[in-house]
Formats: structure tokens, C-alpha cells, sequence
């Protein structure tokens, strides 16, 4: 029997049923989240090999950088009974920068290679949301991704992945009116926020925290790790003592805007503090900064006027909430988030993936407000290209983005206001852009009166955007209400509404019949399964089927000649 291996985002023989590979998987995802903190800006990684007979022969984990692989813990410590075994692993195999060490451990025992020629080499390789799925390995699949959800976070939004945490009473506040804040949140759940510290690249405060708190920002967890602290000022109006300018145990950035209080600069870098000055100070720029410095995780146990700001530039991904069964009232009391200059509940955040856990006395409420991103590995080659349309040329081909509506190419976007006329049940159905018509049948189907209402809703939204959000939004708050077909079915629906609009519309006809010989890429920084993302690492499927289509129109206006 050939050997296997299961990974999470690489093409697996499954020897075992759907249930354990599921539990093994999940098994080396909790494997790499024993080095969070240690490996950034390394993704976390764990492998596990379990024998013919289901039991586990070795596991191992990436500790740090510059240790043994994951992939050679777990061999050395499963020895002569990997032979014929099956690997589980959160990640792709380790092959990278000519370090050949992990993938030969394997290679040793299981006779392959790096995902590319495993199944060249004998070893039937299979990934979980391609070969293997089910409920279950879903549900593996998405603990593969929680695990380096930071990882993810930072390649796609150029910015470090920032967790927001903060303990508050059960009336909302943060402090009493007088500042007072000391404690909220019981023992238990302060040692959980060291852990949290410990897992992060750098914890971030505002100044009124360094002048009220004079905290510490330390891990305290009797070694390892410990983040850098950072804080964010704009008038440098900090005290000359603080326990942050104590940098023996752990480094302190302070980050103002240019020109501030320059002796007290001076001062601060007497006690060893770095200071960096921005021209204007702003989160985004800031989290921009310490992206380029390599970060990787960021935590935020600000106040609420800093909150409120990295809320309102899209900085934060996930959000602690301790929340202690304590009442303190105060009109005046602080809050945890400041004005966000919402005016209606339907504007307030949804958080997804939420997490109930009880922390000693208190409450830990946890959840994403940003989704992770489904990162799936896309190397477009020529081959690739040329096999979608065979005019685009193998040598040096021209490239035609486009994203917005507005854009010289804007027209070929989903969003685009061209309606379109479909064939339904009760005969042709107008929809209003493709974007409409494509979020709707979501919901298709459904044997759910609910579910039909909200696509009469979607059909009737004044805007493609409006469909787009009561789609998206309806899609998380109802997965039940979702045709239980859909990821097998969108890209077909997408491409019957884009051939009925560019074929009733002769000008968008032309124009698509005019890039001919160019490869068109949805420049979509955020949807990386419709777009190309920043840095071409998504998957394009929205260029791929316009592509597509060119190639069938060519090929109907040559036979017509």
C-alpha cells in the first residue's frame, strides 16, 4: 500500500474515515499552536504520523526559527513505524530557501517529495477542501487556518493581524468614572491575557494608558516569549517615569508624530527606548510601518479613543472581550470603543466565528471581525493561461486589471449596472447587474419560506453593492439558508449571468473581444477567490471566466466567417 500524507493547503490517499483524518488533522493543528508567538514570522506548523493500524507513531511541531522542522520531530520520534504511515499535517510540507531538511524526513519513510512531485514519486496526496470533503474535514480544515489566521491576515491585508482585547464590567465599562480600573477582570482571566501577550509579535497602548495604568505589558509567564511593548502619542505627553521605560525586560517603541517634544526624546533614548516620529500620526500608516519591520501579530490593550480608530481604519481582525460580573455604572465611566459615528444598530460590527468561554468568575466572548481570508496556493503559469484562451500569447503577455465600475475597464466587473435577463421558472427574470442575480441564488432552492423572502430582497436591493452585503451578511447570519450546492455551483451560475450580459450588450461584447492576446486579472485586493489580490496571490476566477468566455466568442465569430 502506497504511503499518504494529509495536508491542509497542498494536494491524500485517506486510508483511515473522514472522522479520524479529521481528528488527526485537528491533532497538528493543536501541535503548531503550542510555538504561537515563537515562530513569527513563520507560520505555525505541526505534523503528526499515525501508522496502518490508527495509532500515533510520532507528532512534532516547528518550536522556534531555527529549529528542527515540524516534519523531522515527528519522524524521529516515530523512528522504524512511519514506514507506510500517513502524515497529517496543518500546512504544506517544508521545501523552501534550497532547506530540503523536512521534506526528506519524509521522503526518508514515505518515498516523496514536496507537494509538487508526490504523486510523482508514488506518495497519493490529497487536500482537505479539494480530494477530502465533508462537514467534518471542513471544520479540520477551517482549525488549519485559525492556527495561522495571523499569517493569513498579514499577506493579505499588508498589515500585522491585530487582536483588540480588553475587560470590562457587565454595564460596559472599562474603569470607573474616577480612571480607577484595577481589577476588573479576575486573576484567571489576567493570566489568560499573558498568554495572549505571549503569542504576539507587540502589545499597543495610547498615552492616556501609559499615564493612567503605568502598566507593564510584560508576558509574566516565567519565560519565552515576550512582545515588544509599543506606544502611540501624538504630543509625547508622557511621564519621565513609567515602568515601559524599563527595557530590561522587554524593548519599548514609542511612536509620535515629528517634532515632539524633542528633549523628551532624547531622554527616552538615554533609558533605551526606540522613538519613531511619523509626519502624521494615524493607525494605519503605523500598523502599515511595523508591517514592512516584519511583524506579525499585533495586540491591542488600548483605550477607546485608539480603539475607536484602528476599529474605523479596518485594522482590527479579532476581538478578546472579558466581561466580569460586576455592575460600576458612572455616566462618565469609560467605555471600551469610543465613537464610530454609527447612528443605527444595522450599522453595528457583526463579529463571525464567535466564541463563548467561561474564564474563572468571567465571561471570554472572542470572534473575527474581519473572516479569514481562504488562502488557496495559485502559481498561474502559461500553460494555464494559454489553456483557458489560446490567444493570449506565452511570450510576455499584456495584462488588463480592473476592479471598480469606474475604471477604463470597469464595465467587466459583477458590479457593473447592466441588467440582465434570465430564464426562470416563471419565465425570463430581470435582475439588475450580475451581482445581484449571483448573491441571490445563494438561496435558491431552499425550501424555506425565510430563504425565498431574502432573495426577492436581494432581487429588489437598489445597488449591486446593497445585493452584495444582504448576500454576504445573510450568508454568514443563515448558512442553513445557503443551497446546499453552492461551492459546487457558483463559478457555473457567475459565468451564465456574465455570457447573458456581454451577450445582449454589443458595446461590452467589443470591448471584451478587444483584449484579446491580454490576460485580465479582477484586481480585488480583499476577494482573493473572484480577484487577484495585492500581490497576485489570489485566485482570479472572475478574469478566468470573462477569459474563458473571450475564447467561446472568438471561436463563434471565426466559425461564423
Amino acid at each position: 500500500m502506497a504511503p499518504s500524507l494529509v495536508a491542509n493547503s497542498a494536494p491524500v490517499f485517506c486510508k483511515f474515515s473522514h472522522a479520524e483524518d479529521a481528528a488527526y488533522i485537528r491533532r497538528a493543528a493543536d501541535i503548531a499552536d503550542k510555538s504561537a508567538g515563537f515562530t513569527s514570522p513563520h507560520p505555525n506548523f505541526g505534523c503528526l504520523i499515525a501508522t496502518s493500524a490508527g495509532k500515533v507513531a510520532g507528532e512534532g511541531y516547528l518550536y522556534a526559527q531555527g529549529t528542527k522542522p515540524a516534519e523531522v520531530e515527528a519522524v524521529e520520534a516515530g523512528g522504524s513505524f512511519c514506514r507506510g504511515a500517513t502524515a497529517y499535517l496543518n500546512m504544506e510540507p517544508g521545501d523552501c530557501h534550497g532547506d530540503h531538511t523536512a521534506v526528506s524526513a519524509l521522503v526518508q519513510h514515505l518515498r516523496g517529495q514536496a507537494v509538487r512531485a508526490l504523486r510523482s514519486q508514488g506518495l497519493q496526496v490529497h487536500v482537505l477542501g479539494e480530494d477530502l470533503q465533508s462537514k467534518i474535514i471542513e471544520e479540520a480544515r477551517k482549525s488549519c487556518l485559525l492556527v495561522n489566521a495571523p499569517l493569513i491576515h498579514r499577506a493579505t491585508s499588508r498589515v500585522p493581524f491585530s487582536v483588540f482585547k480588553y475587560a470590562m464590567t457587565l454595564d460596559g465599562k472599562i474603569a470607573a468614572s474616577s480612571g480607577h480600573a484595577a481589577w476588573i477582570s479576575s486573576k484567571t482571566s489576567r493570566d489568560r491575557v499573558f498568554d495572549l501577550r505571549g503569542r504576539s509579535d507587540a502589545v499597543v497602548v495610547g498615552g492616556n494608558t501609559v499615564r493612567r495604568d503605568n502598566p507593564r505589558l510584560t508576558a509574566r509567564h516565567g519565560g519565552g516569549h515576550t512582545p515588544m511593548r509599543i506606544v502611540l502619542t501624538q504630543t509625547l505627553n508622557l511621564p519621565e517615569e513609567a515602568n515601559l521605560w524599563d527595557v530590561s525586560d522587554a524593548p519599548t517603541i514609542v511612536v509620535t508624530q515629528r517634532g515632539a517634544r524633542r528633549k523628551f526624546q532624547k531622554y527616552l533614548a538615554s533609558r533605551g527606548v526606540e522613538v519613531v516620529e511619523f509626519d502624521i500620526l494615524n493607525s494605519r500608516d503605523v500598523m502599515e510601518y511595523f508591517h514592512d519591520r516584519g511583524y506579525l501579530s499585533i495586540l491591542w490593550e488600548c483605550g477607546g479613543t485608539l480603539a475607536a480608530s484602528a476599529i474605523s481604519s479596518g485594522l482590527i481582525h479579532k476581538v478578546f472581550a472579558f466581561v466580569a460580573p460586576k455592575i460600576i455604572g458612572g455616566k462618565n465611566a469609560p467605555t471600551p470603543v469610543s465613537e464610530l459615528g454609527m447612528v443605527e444598530m444595522s450599522q453595528a460590527l457583526d463579529l463571525v466565528d464567535i466564541c463563548y468561554e467561561q474564564v474563572g468568575p468571567d465571561m471570554l466572548i472572542s470572534g473575527f471581525l474581519q473572516p479569514i481570508p481562504d488562502l488557496m496556493p495559485v502559481i498561474p503559469s502559461e500553460d494555464e493561461t494559454f489553456a483557458i484562451d489560446p490567444t493570449v500569447t506565452p511570450y510576455e503577455p499584456s495584462i488588463i486589471y480592473f476592479y471598480k465600475t469606474w475604471d477604463p475597464y470597469g464595465a467587466f466587473s459583477n458590479f457593473s449596472p447592466h441588467p440582465i435577463q434570465m430564464p426562470d421558472v416563471n419565465g425570463d427574470v430581470t435582475w439588475s447587474s450580475v451581482e445581484h442575480y449571483y448573491q441571490a441564488h445563494k438561496f435558491t432552492g431552499v425550501n424555506d419560506p425565510a430563504a425565498q423572502d431574502f432573495v426577492e430582497k436581494i432581487k429588489t436591493a437598489k445597488s449591486p453593492e446593497e445585493a452584495a452585503r444582504l448576500g454576504r451578511s445573510m450568508q454568514r447570519q443563515h448558512p442553513d439558508w445557503v443551497r446546499s450546492d453552492w461551492e459546487s455551483v457558483k463559478i457555473d451560475i457567475m459565468y451564465r449571468a456574465l455570457k447573458c450580459k456581454f451577450s445582449i450588450y454589443p458595446h461590452l461584447n467589443s470591448m471584451l473581444l478587444s483584449t484579446g492576446g491580454s490576460v485580465l486579472v479582477e484586481a480585488s485586493p480583499h476577494d482573493l477567490f473572484w480577484g487577484g489580490g495585492r500581490e497576485g496571490e489570489g485566485l482570479n476566477y472572475l478574469g478566468r471566466l470573462l477569459m474563458q468566455l473571450r475564447s467561446e466568442f472568438l471561436g463563434e465569430s471565426s466559425t461564423s466567417i
